[in-house]
């Protein structure tokens, strides 16, 4: 896209810049979600923001407009730093739309685009309760520029209608009326096609070239790679906080660590790899210390000693079986000889007698 000047033609390349962010850095207690982030949006281009889900992107918007105060850097406005005031930020000349659509529902169509119209007017309170002359001619020009945009995004016929009656993909265009209601320099759109098919995206593809057309820089976030790809001068990826690399379609669609991130896969030099890795060294070392240290082992006997010990064992083993059968053998002999005797000898009877009257009466 080129603008003619009176100087001539001008590319996005040469163009004067309209935003400028530098340095920007957010951190929400430990939590740093956007980190050291540099871009640059130059008058009559779109730039496009791309990252896995968490990169910090709305974030980085909300320090751009004002919602967050940034914990560092700073974001200029065609070379005015903004206030951290998200009204005195649009009045600047930026506007924006939200990934949630924030509308008021009861208000009809129209009453929401004039709601946009309020930082470009000076009636205050006394000149709205008088409604003298002056009130009734700025009413009526708010009227008629809230009816051009409505034309513009295709929704003049639905003027009167609610707002929470519009289908869904009609809600976005009346967000993007109602941003536009403000004459802003620069346009932000947060996922402007977020839930609408195929034909609903292209024909928010075509808005975004009108207003591009109009002289209104844009830049946009978005999940559809096709849309922004088509749509964009220049791409600019966020990864964990931290811009990764910054270029054309076709550079950024070439790059492998844009196809790895989105993937989740690891590479050389991607954000948060340093903490990672000291996280991972933190925890070995905690498990390195909880682990209980093992008893030392007692020292092994010489083989020779050891040898002895067995062979003492086994001695002492055979030596116990050898007496346990002895004795086994003496009480069943024992127990024999009693069975086999008639009676008891009386007492006091000597033992040899006791053979010989057993011999004789054997003989007998």
């Amino acid at each position: 896209m080129t603008t003619t000047t009176e100087t001539g033609t001008e590319t996005p390349e040469t163009a004067a810049a309209v935003l400028e962010a530098r340095g920007v850095t957010m951190r929400f207690g430990g939590l740093t979600a956007v980190r050291e982030v540099d871009l640059t949006v130059r008058q009559g281009e779109i730039v496009g923001l791309i990252g896995p889900n968490g990169a910090g992107k709305t974030t980085f918007f909300n320090c751009l407009t004002g919602l967050y105060v940034p914990t560092e850097g700073q974001v200029s406005y065609k070379g005015t730093v903004l206030p951290p005031k998200p009204h005195l930020v649009t009045q600047a000349g930026i506007a924006r739309t939200f990934q949630n659509i924030r509308l008021f529902s009861n208000m009809t169509v129209l009453e929401n685009v004039l709601v946009g119209r309020h930082t470009r007017t000076k009636e205050g309170l006394w000149s709205a309760l008088l409604r003298g002359p002056g009130f009734k001619r700025a009413e009526a020009a708010s009227r008629a520029r809230a009816m051009e945009l409505l034309e513009f995004v295709g929704l003049a016929a639905k003027a009167e209608h609610l707002a929470r009656n519009l289908p869904y993909g009609e809600q976005r265009k009346l967000e993007i009326a109602r941003a536009l209601a403000s004459d802003p320099g620069l346009l932000l759109l947060d996922e402007p096609t977020a839930g609408m098919n195929q034909a609903e995206t292209r024909t928010t593809e075509e808005l975004v070239f009108a207003i591009r057309d109009l002289g209104i820089a844009v830049l946009v976030i978005e999940h559809d790679m096709k849309f922004i790809f088509n749509l964009c001068d220049r791409v600019a990826v966020l990864v964990q906080g931290e811009k990764l690399v910054e270029g054309t379609s076709e550079v950024v669609q070439g790059d492998e660590r844009v196809v790895a991130a989105y993937l989740g896969t690891p590479f050389e030099g991607a954000p948060g790899a340093e903490e990672a890795a000291e996280v991972e060294a933190a925890e070995a070392a905690a498990e390195a210390a909880s682990e209980p240290e093992p008893e030392p082992e007692p020292q092994a006997e010489s083989e020779g000693e050891a040898e002895e010990a067995s062979d003492a064992g086994t001695e002492s083993d055979a030596e116990e079986a050898s007496d346990d059968e002895a004795t086994e053998t003496a009480e069943e002999a024992s127990g024999d000889e009693a069975a086999e005797g008639d009676a008891p000898a009386p007492a006091g009877t000597p033992a040899s007698e006791d053979a010989d009257s057993t011999t004789e009466g054997d003989s007998k």
